[in-house]
């Protein structure tokens, strides 16, 4: 196998970068996000790039991307990578969706209590010298009910937790869910949001997502409840959740997310109609930003681009076929990654046999687009079966594994 180089942006943990370096790949990594130009400069003459959230790889990106094998999203959203785009060149991309999942679920219970005891309020009151000592509007979260609204790996992770503060969680969800513990399902958003003191937001950005809370839904959700949203900016009507909160027909809220996020670090430049309203929380986009979590996503997503450069393992891949092949003994592997189109894999098949080789495994995945196969053969093939298959005109890209 190549020698292989990773280029790794916007601070991704170290650990990553120890990790790919312990398998053999040369690893620079930055601290910051690039812009396009100077990214696809930078990314000269290497195979694995690895991006948090600031970095957007867009379809003329992958299109000027030479060489380039795999990319690694070390967060859990990909809506900044053109996912289309990247598979039409064969460039198979990863995430990280399991491992901030405790931090951000967390971080919302705490919101759930801080919004039921007005908790925000109290300690700012008290860093201005302010002493009250009060309980109307504090209430207890046991008993109450929570409606988490997205039930992936994140909500279901709240549901366990708020059933262990002896919280009532109902949820909702697109897809069929298995419930955890005694969450119960709902048959309609509506339902979820006129039953719950407490919903919380756990959905991807994607068409169907934007705005789904505007100013219907929120005014179905139950008077004197609190809303916290911890997955997307785009998710939420901001100037219809501000007017409901004001009218205090919602008692509070808890953004980390907004509709337009500052691109660095800075003590000004912020700004929402939700600053300096009573009773809501809001924080910088912080949901899975804990030390263990960054610990997390880099071995996560690390490992992925391992098994795939070194294995052809796809099992974790959002834009390509799902195959993982367990390792054959005495085995050289090869990989194929085509357009779908009648024909390729019997043409594949016969630079096999043309080179006197025999398969001792095979699996190929499809999607509508990209067929992905990989070929354990019983002898080295010494480049020659690799170079065959890039003659055809709807190989993508095609190497020896081992």
């Amino acid at each position: 196998m190549r020698a292989l180089k990773a280029l790794l942006l916007e601070n991704i943990h170290p650990i990553a970068q120890k990790y790919l370096e312990n398998q053999g790949v040369h690893v620079e990594r930055l601290d910051k996000a690039l812009e396009e130009e100077a990214l696809l400069q930078r990314l000269e003459g290497a195979h694995l790039l690895g991006i948090r959230s600031k970095t957007h790889l867009s379809e003329s990106f992958f299109e000027k991307a030479e060489g380039l094998l795999a990319v690694g999203a070390f967060c859990i959203g990909t809506n900044q990578v053109a996912l289309e785009a990247a598979a039409r060149r064969g460039i198979a991309v990863f995430n990280a969706p399991f491992s901030n999942t405790r931090s951000v679920a967390e971080m919302v219970m705490a919101e759930i209590v801080m919004l039921a005891r007005h908790l925000g309020e109290r300690v700012i009151q008290m860093h201005r010298g302010q002493w009250r000592k009060v309980s109307t509007g504090a209430h207890e979260v046991r008993g109450k009910t929570l409606a988490i609204i997205g039930y992936g790996h994140i909500g279901s992770q709240v549901g366990v937790l708020a059933e262990a503060f002896g919280m009532r969680v109902i949820f909702y969800d697109i897809a069929t869910k298995l419930p955890m513990g005694n969450n119960q399902p709902k048959s309609s958003l509506l339902d979820a949001l006129s039953e719950a003191h407490y919903v919380s937001l756990h959905v991807p950005e994607t068409p169907l997502t934007k705005g789904m809370l505007g100013k219907a839904q929120i005014k179905a959700m139950r008077k004197g409840s609190s809303l916290i949203n911890a997955s997307r900016g785009s998710v939420v009507d901001i100037q219809a959740l501000t007017e409901a909160l004001k009218e205090g027909h919602l008692a509070g809220a808890a953004v980390d997310v907004f509709p337009e996020e500052p691109a660095a670090n800075s003590s000004d430049g912020f700004s929402s109609p939700l600053q300096n309203l009573p009773n809501v929380i809001l924080t910088p986009h912080i949901g899975g930003s804990t030390d263990e979590a960054q610990v997390n996503i880099g071995t996560e997503v690390a490992v992925a681009l391992s098994k795939y450069f070194q294995l052809g393992c796809t099992a974790t891949s959002v834009n390509f076929p799902q195959v993982d092949l367990a390792p054959t003994p005495g085995a050289h592997r090869v990989l194929n990654i085509h357009r779908n189109v009648p024909g390729v894999l019997r043409d594949v098949n016969r630079i096999v046999s043309e080179q006197h080789a025999n398969v001792l495994a095979q699996v190929l995945a499809t999607t509508a687009e990209l067929g992905y196969l990989l070929m354990d053969l019983d002898k080295p093939v010494n480049g020659n079966v690799c170079d065959a298959m890039k003659t055809l005109p709807d190989t993508l890209s095609a190497r020896a594994l081992y």
